[in-house]
């Protein structure tokens, strides 16, 4: 099990970007889709605070939406965020 989870849907253009950008980066990630999963995405919403796909965490620190992750990788900081989820092992649970 992947310590970096992304919940999104299938067609959402920015869960897409983001999916692409963890790739590009040889981040592993769970791929977690809320498409036709209402409590899921409900639960999601709650754990996140925001109504918005996709949500990313890495670890149990939830790291925001594409923007955030794109804004994590501009300042050099991805890699090392995903480095420190996987060594300290967590995974978040919702």
């Amino acid at each position: 099990m992947s310590h970096v989870v992304l919940f999104g849907t299938r067609f959402c253009p920015f869960c897409i970007a983001a999916r692409r950008l963890l790739k590009a980066k040889s981040i592993d990630f769970q791929d977690i889709s809320v498409d036709h999963d209402a409590d899921l995405k409900a639960r999601m919403m709650q754990k996140s605070g925001r109504n918005t796909v996709p949500q990313i965490w890495f670890g149990n620190q939830h790291i925001g939406g594409y923007t955030e992750l794109q804004d994590l990788e501009r300042s050099g900081g991805l890699e090392a965020a995903a480095q420190t989820a996987l060594e300290l092992g967590e995974t978040v649970s919702i």
